[in-house]
């Protein structure tokens, strides 16, 4: 019975080895898949158990209906739900993978790092990868000066309001310009920064001495402005803070995103950036860009500030995060030397930030976004994407614009062309057919009406055409519904 028993025991664990090396190859081959959905419907089955235990376990804030996906892996652009579906991802962890999931190279680089140690606090003891990742982001990151420092935080809210600190020190002032639109973070004085005051319900008081002026939102300028008509008005309405909220002599710095991300993906035109910049120049006041989401290769070039660099108006101080790591924990704050050295001791750092597994993630997502040339691969994706979009438009007149940088582009549903007013059912009909349709899709803008493209920068050609394929039948299903938006073009 014993040796019985010592065989099945040793043929069961054969094929558990079996099926292992089944799966990995698996998910090789997921990274070139295409959407499949397998289930009657999303959520499946399992899905559904550890949803309804999610819901139990979590609180009600973090329990949306909208994704009712529960991952078990992914590969490039491409997900695995725990039903065995397959989903093209054109949300990308809200801009974070854009490096796609589990590179190898990012994969070896965390095990050889946690291998050694997991931790260390900076501000206690030295460790090579943040020295290392520090002296690569002073090379690389196009901000104002010759001489740059860098130090880390852990995420996109607290990199904004490390950088509004150091401007703080720097000038020695305590006002701050945000921009309508914007989306800084859900710390305290980043929620404050936010405009959207549904990410800040009932969390104030915050802090004071900020003040908002219109971010130049082009395709909805006021009167039916023309281009230069608009950013003359928008740089107006700018100058009037120093009149009617605070003068310039306070304001310590502006902050504002360069391709705007909740706002609406809406880039900043040029032409107003550096007026901008003037502006900042001539009243001593520091320019902040928050390149959280737009960093790291997204829109052409591996930071959006290179664009505002090459016009003469580079930004005093670069923020960024998400995408930075490929994932793990991290996120950079970047100026010229004489403005970072303005913190006191004592006033930056923390436990966890600049962690050596985060670091050394971040340190392979760079040599593998330079060696293979990830802005050039943004600008590939976004001009097919682009292309095939504004072939939508013509056929759905809802599609009221399509906006892009690089491979970030937003796609706005509107219910009249004319008075282009905003169609948020319409996209949240159209994100859940595509859902189920194994295409996952995410929302923007104040009312919920633009769809953000934010798909991993390995995506294959042949995905980005199922993707647009399912787009424009999921939009097509949506508009044969009852909803209060115009027709298909006939």
């Amino acid at each position: 019975m014993a040796d019985i028993k010592t065989r099945t025991t040793t043929k069961r664990k054969r094929q558990d080895t079996e099926t292992e090396v089944y799966l990995m190859m698996s998910t090789a081959e997921l990274a070139n898949a295409l959407p499949n959905i397998v289930t009657a419907s999303v959520p499946g089955p399992k899905a559904k158990e550890l949803i309804d235990r999610r819901d139990a376990a979590v609180p009600k804030a973090l329990c949306g209906s909208t994704y009712p996906i529960c991952m078990k892996r992914g590969s490039g652009a491409m997900f695995e739900d725990v039903d065995g579906n397959t989903f093209l991802d054109w949300v990308g962890g809200v801009g974070v993978l854009n490096i796609g999931y589990s590179h190898p190279k990012v994969v070896k680089a965390v095990q050889e790092q946690a291998e050694k140690y997991f931790h260390t606090i900076f501000n206690v003891y030295v460790h090579e990868g943040y020295v290392s990742l520090a002296e690569k982001l002073n090379d690389r990151m196009p901000c104002k000066g010759e001489k740059m420092k860098t130090y880390f935080a852990n995420s996109g809210a607290e990199c904004d309001e490390n950088a509004i600190k150091i401007a703080k020190a720097y000038t020695k002032r305590g006002g701050v310009i945000c921009f309508t639109g914007a989306f800084h973070g859900r710390t305290n004085l980043t929620m404050a920064l936010t405009a959207k005051k549904t990410y800040a319900q009932g969390m104030g008081p915050f802090p004071s001495g900020i003040f908002r002026a219109p971010y130049p939102y082009l395709y909805r300028a006021p009167k039916g402005m023309g281009e230069e008509e608009a950013i003359s008005y928008y740089l107006e309405e700018l100058n009037r803070i120093f009149d009617e909220g605070a003068p310039a002599s306070e304001i310590a710095c502006m902050i504002l995103e360069p391709f705007q991300g909740e706002g609406g993906f809406i880039p900043a035109p040029i032409a107003w950036v550096k007026a901008v910049r003037r502006i900042c120049d001539e009243n001593g006041i520091l320019l902040i860009a928050d390149e959280v989401q737009c960093g790291n290769c997204r829109t052409g070039r591996y930071f959006a500030s290179e664009y505002w660099k090459e016009a003469g108006a580079a930004p005093d101080i670069i923020t960024t995060a998400k995408s930075i790591a490929g994932g793990m924990p991290l996120s950079a704050i970047t100026g010229r030397a004489e403005v970072m050295d303005a913190a006191p001791a004592g006033t930056i750092g923390g436990t966890y930030c600049g962690n050596p597994v985060s670091c050394a993630a971040a340190l392979a997502v760079l040599e593998v976004m330079e060696e293979e040339d990830f802005a050039s691969k943004a600008e590939h994706i976004g001009q097919l994407a682009e292309k095939g979009f504004c072939k939508l438009a013509k056929k759905y007149p809802v599609i009221g614009d399509v906006r892009r940088l690089g491979g970030m582009i937003g796609v706005e549903l509107v219910s009249d062309p004319k008075t282009k007013a905003p169609a948020g059912d319409l996209a949240a009909k159209l994100i859940a057919n595509a859902l189920q349709k194994g295409l996952l899709l995410e929302s923007c803008g104040s009312a919920g009406n633009t769809i953000r493209f934010l798909a991993p920068l390995v995506m294959t050609d042949e995905q980005l055409e199922s993707g647009l394929t399912i787009f424009g039948e999921a939009l097509e299903e949506a508009l044969a519904e009852d909803l209060p938006v115009a027709s298909k073009a006939s």
